[in-house]
């Protein structure tokens, strides 16, 4: 979304069969020294998930500036009398060419390299929902041509291993995603970003 950046983004959202309301909400901004992108999912589904992925994801748009572990202990606070949500948020510094993350729950997060390395973090169990729980916050360097992979937990472990992920463009993926599985039993979010110096 637009030449000038340093990243493309491209997303595949779907609601589970039968919903009206995804309780999947998402995020992303970049601006000259950082990009910022992050995927909530309330449980349940329908509308009081949304409800809750949504206002997680408003108060990151209001904070941008604060670190990965700031914004997850944020969300905690949020979420003082609401659904709970698992949640990822990631990170990426231009100038000090490295990306953090953290997710709680079932949001993944995968890295491809431009030589097809690729590497799947392992999210930290359990669901954000009020209460104060530990942060652990993944961080790695970044190259040209990097792909990152966000997604919910509509997208299944065979998605990710198909050959159609290495070294293409962010809308190929997206548009090619919905054919691999068009048929979710969850509410689906899979958000694909490039970096390019």
């Amino acid at each position: 979304m637009g030449t000038d950046n340093c990243m493309d983004v491209s997303v595949y959202q779907k609601a589970k069969e039968g919903n009206y309301y995804c309780g999947d909400s998402y995020f992303f901004k970049e601006k000259e020294d950082e990009f910022i992108c992050a995927l909530a999912d309330g449980l349940g589904s329908g509308e009081y998930a949304k409800e809750s992925s949504e206002a997680v994801m408003e108060m990151i748009e209001q904070n941008p500036e604060m670190s990965v572990k700031q914004l997850m202990k944020q969300a905690q606070k949020v979420l003082i009398g609401k659904r709970g949500v698992v949640l990822g948020i990631l990170k990426i510094n231009f100038h000090a060419n490295n990306f953090s993350f953290s997710s709680v729950g079932n949001i993944g997060l995968m890295t491809i390299t431009s030589n097809c390395k690729k590497q799947r973090n392992i999210p930290n169990a359990g669901y954000l929902g009020g209460y104060e729980r530990p942060v652990k916050v993944l961080e790695g360097a970044i190259s040209d041509g990097m792909m990152f992979l966000m997604f919910s937990d509509g997208v299944r472990s065979s998605d990710l291993s198909s050959t159609y992920l290495y070294g293409k463009d962010v809308q190929t993926i997206t548009s090619k995603f919905p054919i691999q599985d068009d048929r979710p039993t969850d509410d689906t979010t899979l958000i694909a970003m490039k970096y390019k110096k």
